[in-house]
């Protein structure tokens, strides 16, 4: 018999931990984003991990910044970040407080609100890609700048939630380098993926920006 989802909020603990033990463990939660237009769900199926100031890789690289702040807040925030001039990123902050680490929502299946995501993702060619990638997933949930530091732990007033779904098995969990970053961290198998999921996204090397002459 296969059981449904569970749908226990999870608590401030749960993010309060290194952040290479929560990474993996996302796989197979539920994000639920509350709205004026509705709420969707999507179970994580990608994400990658990012370790502060001992993370080249990381935002918070080289300290404390008024965009990175929340990294190195309370465990259980939301972080977001805007890219490239033109997409946001969403990132669940992990613990303890003080010591800025961060997962990056790389992407998920969307199970409630499919109907709504696809007005705001006119161009995925099926459900499959309505969250695939991290870019994506933020469109698909009207994620911008305005909710960075959103408290999952919160109130019922908070736009998001996370709760306990159906973790993935670690046999399940693929784990690889993270989609381009470049230099020292890049290396780090610190991507991890439900293996064989549809939703996930293709892996991108990083390539470095030639200069101009």
């Amino acid at each position: 018999m296969i059981l449904a989802p569970d749908r226990t909020p999870l608590t401030r603990d749960f993010f309060d931990r290194p952040v290479l033990e929560v990474a993996p463990d996302l796989l197979g939660r539920v994000l639920v984003r509350d709205s004026d237009d509705g709420p969707i769900e999507v179970r994580l199926t990608e994400v990658e991990a990012y370790a502060g100031e001992a993370d080249p890789g990381s935002h918070a690289y080289r300290g404390r910044t008024p965009r990175n702040d929340v990294m190195f807040g309370p465990p259980g925030h939301m972080y977001v970040y805007f890219t490239y001039g033109m997409w946001h990123c969403m990132n669940l902050v992990t613990g303890p407080e003080g010591v800025a680490s961060a997962v990056l929502l790389r992407a998920g299946e969307i199970t409630v609100g499919a109907e709504l995501a696809r007005t705001r993702r006119l161009s995925a060619r099926n459900d499959k890609e309505l969250a695939k990638g991290p870019a994506r997933l933020a469109t698909a949930l009207a994620v911008d700048r305005s909710l960075d530091g959103a408290d999952l732990c919160g109130d019922q007033a908070s736009p998001f939630r996370l709760l306990a779904g159906t973790p993935v098995e670690a046999d399940q969990v693929s784990e690889g380098p993270r989609t381009g970053v470049g230099g020292e961290g890049a290396g780090h198998p610190w991507r991890f993926w439900t293996a064989n999921d549809p939703t996930v996204s293709p892996y991108r090397a990083h390539v470095p920006r030639r200069r101009r002459t």
